[in-house]
């Protein structure tokens, strides 16, 4: 299973020029300042953003070429896209959430409520079944998030920032579980993340974009050796004020919570 794209496409006056390819069993991170097009390129991957010119070319099967003419739509690629403020349908249980995927792609109901339960089971929330997504907490959200796409089996697994909105210490629980998980998946493997830290500590290869360029490609030893580059002082420059920033968030999140306590 292996990615071949050649990216171009825009998002008003803002220009996405990439080439990337991921081998089988590759976990590629993709880094960059706010405004470098990483989620964009998740969204050109899974044909949410056309093509303006390039090729998607995924297990050897073209899903987008426009010179071609061929425009796969994205309901009908094999490709699941985990989003950073996970998307959970408010009105649906926790297990009707995560057999939904199942269901869009003509499950029949038993059956995929029934993959539905194993794959809680495989997240640890089984218990949570038929809870509502507005009572569980990030980290119970976006392994349902998580596990909604898993279930599908898709070819392309991609991953928008899956941690950003989660805590310091849910983080690296769901780090843990997120890489557990990503072990065992078969299929190509593409991490965003604003984190260099998070990236270094799960991917096999690191690609840093910035003004929708890719500025340096390589393994995480070979990026930090090269830590002098402009592209990357950035990349640490954005993590270190998001984790203030998350910090601040938490610290106030924790006050207002002991404030309702002591009422």
């Amino acid at each position: 299973m292996t990615l071949e794209a050649r990216i171009r496409a825009g998002v008003g006056a803002f220009e996405l020029d990439v080439e990337l390819a991921v081998a089988a069993g590759e976990l590629v991170a993709v880094l960059g300042p706010n405004g470098a097009g990483k989620t964009s390129l998740l969204r050109a991957l899974a044909g949410l953003l056309p093509l303006s010119a390039g090729r998607v070319v995924l297990d050897g099967v073209v899903l987008e070429d426009p010179a071609a003419g061929i425009q796969v739509p994205s309901e009908r690629r094999p490709i699941g896209l985990v989003f950073q403020d996970y998307l959970l349908f408010p009105h649906l249980s926790v297990l009707e959430n995560v057999a939904f995927g199942l269901r869009a792609r003509g499950m029949a109901h038993a059956s995929a409520t029934a993959e539905a339960g194993h794959w809680l089971d495989r997240v640890g929330l089984s218990a949570e079944r038929e809870r509502k997504p507005a009572s569980l907490s990030g980290g119970q959200a976006q392994r349902v998030a998580l596990a909604r796409v898993l279930a599908t089996n898709p070819a392309l697994l991609l991953l928008d920032e899956p941690m950003a909105a989660l805590d310091a210490s849910t983080r690296v629980e769901f780090r843990r579980d997120l890489r557990r998980h990503l072990e065992s998946f078969s299929g190509v493997r593409l991490l965003v993340t604003h984190d260099p830290v998070e990236a270094m500590a799960m991917a096999d290869r690191l690609v840093v974009l910035e003004n929708g360029r890719v500025l340096q490609s390589g393994t995480p030893a070979g990026i930090t050796h090269d830590s002098g580059r402009r592209g990357w002082r950035r990349v640490r420059r954005g993590a270190s004020a998001h984790r203030r920033a998350l910090s601040h968030a938490t610290r106030r999140h924790t006050a207002q919570c002991l404030g309702r306590q002591s009422r």
